[in-house]
């Protein structure tokens, strides 16, 4: 039997149950984001090798050997690549091959002059053989050199087919392959020194001048901390882009830092004065959401109800971790994200 709906509520208090009641949202707790003071500033930066070397073939010929593949840690001096040098080989054989000869003329025309020298001696000659003697001698002389030289250029040309690591470092590219033909000046192999990293930026030359007590550096290897760099490792170079009238600066890195590979980003930090105090928007690090690649925060949209917003994040500060951008002042986060993500 079907009782009208305005029954209900007299029927459940007959039966000793409590009235229906109709679900409300939890209430939740945000956050106003305000803009803070602060003297810290930041830059984008990148991270590079101080030592970058591509090595480019100065000779033609095929790819035949490639001892390395791109990761590889190499030693100073150690075989990488080697080019077909048949051609280059058989060409310092024969200038080898023909120094032999022109040093066993050499031989033959300084006995000869020796022989002429001791018949003129003895009147049996006349001055003008002792000197075509002479000059033969000299011509098998300067003949060897030449030969000589020619075949120093064929054993030197010959080492070139071959490429061998200028220092030691781990190998960043090898954009060839077995087979590949090798031409002057073709890229064959890049290798870097990773005990040698530094951070570039680009900065005004206002905030170049304020780095001289020192920076610190933000790398993804080190996590939420901040690495501490002397002015002494920091380098302003003397000109500025024509374009943009900006100043390279490059902050030298230690050795064996986590995190630090050529390519990868870095953050400059650097403390100004209050006459320029940046303000920055800091929110609980609790409110941040992490979902695969995303990082948001849920926002009081206009209607009320929560919204997830993505945003870009920097260093944490205790419980507070600041955002580069994704929220504006007035913004109101929520507190509780898991919350939030049931009211949506």
């Amino acid at each position: 039997m079907r009782h009208p709906l305005w029954l209900l509520p007299m029927l459940a208090a007959l039966a000793g149950l409590p009235p229906a009641q109709a679900a409300e949202p939890a209430r939740l707790t945000y956050f106003a984001v305000q803009p803070a003071q602060a003297d810290w500033h930041s830059s984008d930066a990148k991270v590079e090798a101080v030592r970058d070397t591509q090595l480019s073939a100065q000779v033609a010929g095929a790819v035949v050997a490639l001892q390395v593949k791109a990761g590889d840690r190499v030693r100073a001096g150690q075989e990488l690549l080697r080019i077909d040098a048949r051609m280059a080989s058989q060409g310092a054989a024969a200038s080898q091959a023909q120094v032999a000869a022109a040093q066993a003329n050499l031989q033959v025309a300084a006995k000869e002059y020796e022989r002429q020298k001791q018949l003129f001696a003895k009147r049996y000659i006349s001055q003008a053989a002792l000197d075509a003697a002479e000059a033969q001698w000299r011509a098998a002389q300067a003949q060897v050199q030449a030969l000589q030289a020619q075949a120093g250029v064929a054993a030197t040309q010959s080492g070139l087919h071959v490429l061998k690591a200028p220092y030691a470092g781990v190998v960043a590219s090898v954009p060839v392959a077995l087979g590949d033909m090798a031409m002057p000046g073709r890229p064959l192999l890049s290798v870097y020194d990773p005990k040698a990293l530094r951070v570039t930026a680009a900065l005004t030359q206002e905030q170049a001048q304020r780095l001289r007590g020192g920076v610190q550096v933000e790398l993804p290897g080190l996590a939420d901390k901040r690495l501490d760099i002397a002015a002494a490792q920091i380098q302003v170079l003397p000109t500025a882009d024509p374009l943009s009238h900006t100043v390279t600066v490059r902050v030298a890195l230690p050795a064996d830092l986590p995190g630090a590979l050529p390519g990868s980003f870095a953050r400059l930090w650097w403390q100004g004065g209050a006459q320029d105090a940046a303000q920055r928007m800091l929110v609980p690090a609790k409110t941040i959401v992490r979902r695969a690649e995303m990082t948001g925060v849920y926002v009081r949209g206009a209607n009320g109800r929560p919204q997830l917003r993505q945003v870009r994040l920097g260093p944490l500060q205790g419980e507070m971790v600041e955002v580069l951008s994704g929220l504006g002042a007035g913004d109101q986060v929520a507190l509780e994200p898991q919350a939030a993500a049931r009211e949506r």
